[in-house]
């Protein structure tokens, strides 16, 4: 299973990948914009978003896409490592 996660803390994405590691997804992360967002994408199984931490255009773009290629969009307030896992564990049972 591949993730897109949007927003989070710069330090903390080599967190965010190995924790979705852990539970067998494959990660992506996009701590800040780097440029057009929408290409770099790609076509994964599920976008997460950190809410407080992600740019009002960031969102736009990622719902955009999701609602084109219909793929799930989880939310989440915190951008923590356990608030990440929570939502895995949650979602991939």
């Amino acid at each position: 299973m591949s993730v897109v996660i949007i927003g989070g803390n710069e330090g903390m994405v080599c967190q965010y990948e190995g924790i979705c590691r852990e539970y067998g997804c494959k990660a992506k992360v996009f701590a800040k914009e780097n440029g057009a967002i929408r290409k770099k994408l790609g076509n994964p199984d599920m976008f997460i978003l950190f809410v407080n931490t992600v740019s009002h255009k960031m969102v736009k773009s990622t719902l955009q896409e999701a609602k084109r290629n219909k793929i799930p969009v989880l939310r989440c307030r915190s951008s923590s490592a356990t608030a990440l896992q929570d939502l895995l564990s949650e979602h991939m049972e």
